[in-house]
C-alpha cells in the first residue's frame, strides 16, 4: 500500500507518538560488528558508520555521542514521495527552537530531537495537527 501524499491530510492525521527512552547518534568504523548493537537507523557516510541506538545500549558498548534524543513517530502513512510534511513539521519546531533529525521510515517518520524538550516538540506537532484541520472540524 502507497502511503499519502495529500499535504493537509498529512498534517490533519500525523499523530504524534512519543517512544519511550533516550536515543542517541553515534559514529562507528566502517567495518564496525553492530549485531549486538540493534539500531534503529544506520547512515554509511565517509566518516564512517552513523548509528541511532538506544542510550543504554550505546553506554553499554562504550561508544561516545553528545547528543541525547527522544523519539517521536508521526502516526500516518506518508508516502516516501509526499511533498512539504517534513518542511512543515521543521519549520514549526525551529519556530519552537526546537531542533529536529528526521528518519524517514518506508511507513512513518521520525523525529529525534532533544530529549529534554520532547514534551515541547509534541505540543508544537499537535498544535500544527490541529491548525491543519478544516474549519468545519
Amino acid at each position: 500500500m502507497s502511503g499519502e501524499t495529500n499535504l493537509a491530510r498529512l498534517l490533519q492525521s500525523m499523530t504524534p507518538h512519543l517512544n519511550p527512552g533516550q536515543y542517541v547518534f553515534c559514529c562507528v568504523a566502517a567495518d564496525h560488528d553492530c549485531s549486538a548493537l540493534r539500531p534503529l537507523a544506520s547512515v554509511q557516510e565517509a566518516e564512517g558508520l552513523t548509528l541511532v541506538l538506544p542510550r543504554e545500549s550505546a553506554d553499554a558498548h562504550g561508544l561516545s555521542y553528545d547528543y541525547v534524543a527522544a523519539w517521536i513517530t508521526l502516526q500516518v502513512h506518508s508516502s516516501l514521495a509526499a511533498v512539504g510534511l517534513t518542511a512543515s513539521f521543521s519549520a514549526a519546531l525551529a519556530q519552537a527552537c526546537i531542533s529536529c533529525n528526521v528518519v524517514a521510515g518506508f511507513h512513518h517518520d521520525h523525529l529525534f530531537v532533544p530529549s529534554e524538550r520532547a514534551e515541547r516538540a509534541l505540543s508544537t506537532l499537535r498544535a500544527l495537527a490541529a491548525s491543519s484541520l478544516p474549519e468545519s472540524a
